[in-house]
């Protein structure tokens, strides 16, 4: 399994209610596809501009597909991250 955890911020202030509107519908989409075991959107309560995807993906196989996939080509890519910085986070699970 691969975890990733993105930390997006929105550029401009004016963007988050239209930020947060698309990555609620890239999550709702990319739930749907093979290979997303968890797909969630965090909107952070100390700093409305930030933001937290949580994901879990079966393999690298997963990720790549996603990628190409409808919510990441028509919704992330264009739509969302021109208009924020995004920080990556490909993690280990610590148990």
């Amino acid at each position: 399994m691969i975890y990733i955890n993105v930390v997006l911020t929105v550029k401009d202030t004016n963007d988050v209610a239209e930020i947060q509107s698309l990555l609620s519908e890239q999550c709702r989409l990319s739930r749907q596809e093979p290979g997303c075991l968890r797909f969630e959107v965090y909107h952070s309560n100390t700093d409305p501009k930030v933001f937290l995807l949580n994901e879990h993906w079966s393999d690298q196989a997963a990720i790549d597909a996603h990628r190409k996939a409808f919510a990441y080509t028509t919704i992330y890519a264009p739509k969302v991250l021109p208009r924020v910085e995004r920080v990556a986070h490909p993690s280990t699970l610590v148990e």
